[in-house]
């Protein structure tokens, strides 16, 4: 990344904005359901506490699209925030405006402020720019320690850092130095497993993985349209027949570059996509008409296990199968198992992936979990990130 950070600026005592990641899944009732976005910008926001700072934080939650929607409010998350730093947070009513900066002002050094959401004004995704004066009128310094929206150029990610002395935050720096581990010389054997419903949504990556990896294993959804690719009839499953062709070209491309690419070669089908559907293991090949693929089987994960055993750095994003689906994740919980107590530096990315780790109880085991999802893909396939590029150069 080579950015400046939070350490490489004089903090004592100035207004700091913070750009974090709070998108977090809530319940009917409001409750979290998920707090490690929380967590996880703890570290900045604790060194700048001690730097007697005053911080005044900004984030997003759900799509309420430029409009006020009562169950997307930060309350819940502001209350979150207090029992994790057992101090006090206050809440803004809005994001900008007279009652904000009179809130602002009110603050005192090391203490927390907690805008209101963003996204309820449609000049946030818009990046106005008046819009992100007013957000940079609050403040002397700017932080960004929302990974997961860096490849966002909203107002309060890219507009603001262009208004004030912007650096990245602790998360934001330790999301970076994993994937560049990847990028850069990444210590192998290198294996990558990458799952989810389309490749439409992860060529890039997957063109990007196959000039760096040793090991690529394909799992999800996408998997189908590989499988078709290579003549499997594969019944109702979810296929992407304009992507056959670049499932052949890569799988081409594999074998030109030595590459060992993993497909399936049991799987799990069902009779209908449902959680309770009626279920069975077969081998690919055998995958009756009128059922859908949602999971790979106990054949596959061992295959892949032991093509990734001897690797030294594992990249995972996107789950094997419908993750959602108790019975139908149970591919993934178990290569986690197994990624878990690998000899390795295991990283992994997205939000349902990331999900299904917490869930196994291995979450301490792997070495980092990114808060990003299409930040994850796009900071892997080598893309500039608005909201990384934004900031001061180290």
């Amino acid at each position: 990344m080579r950015k400046q950070t939070v350490r490489d600026i004089e903090i004592e005592r100035q207004r700091v904005l913070v750009r974090v990641d709070f998108n977090v899944p809530l319940d009917e009732e409001g409750v979290i359901l998920d707090d490690l976005r929380i967590r996880s910008a703890l570290p900045t926001i604790e060194y700048l506490r001690e730097q007697r700072a005053k911080v005044i934080l900004c984030a997003h939650l759900g799509r309420p699209k430029g409009k006020i929607v009562e169950s997307l409010r930060l309350a819940p998350i502001a209350r979150r925030l207090a029992e994790l730093q057992d101090a006090p947070v206050a809440s803004a009513p809005d994001c900008i405006g007279a009652e904000v900066e009179a809130a602002v002002a009110a603050l005192g050094e090391g203490e927390v402020l907690l805008l209101e959401n963003l996204r309820f004004h449609p000049e946030e995704e818009a990046n106005d720019h008046a819009f992100a004066r007013q957000l940079a009128a609050l403040a002397d310094l700017y932080v960004n320690d929302a990974f997961g929206v860096a490849h966002r150029a909203h107002a309060s990610t890219e507009g603001v850092a262009r208004l004030l002395p912007a650096v990245a935050g602790l998360l934001m720096e330790k999301e970076t130095e994993y994937l560049d581990r990847i990028i850069a010389e990444p210590e192998r054997p290198l294996g990558a497993i990458i799952g989810g419903a389309k490749i439409a949504d992860k060529l890039g990556v997957l063109r990007t993985l196959l000039a760096k990896t040793d090991v690529l294993i394909i799992g999800g959804g996408m998997a189908n349209t590989f499988l078709k690719a290579q003549g499997h009839a594969v019944g109702d499953s979810l296929v992407e027949d304009g992507q056959l062709e670049a499932a052949r070209a890569l799988i081409d491309e594999a074998a030109q570059r030595s590459v060992r690419l993993l497909l399936p070669i049991d799987v799990v089908v069902a009779d209908r996509f449902a959680a309770d559907a009626r279920h069975k293991t077969v081998p690919v090949d055998q995958v009756p008409d009128g059922w859908r693929i949602l999971d790979v089987g106990e054949r596959s994960v061992a295959t892949y296990s032991e093509a990734l055993r001897s690797c030294r750095t594992v990249v995972w994003n996107g789950p094997l199968g419908v993750a959602e689906f108790p019975q139908f994740a149970r591919g993934s919980a178990t290569l986690a198992r197994f990624l878990a107590g690998l000899d390795a530096v295991t990283i992994v990315g997205g939000g349902e992936t990331a999900a299904m780790v917490r869930e196994t109880g291995l979450a301490e085991r792997f070495d980092h979990i990114s808060t990003g999802g299409g930040a994850f893909l796009e900071y892997l396939e080598g893309r500039e990130l608005p909201g990384i590029a934004a900031l001061r150069d180290g």
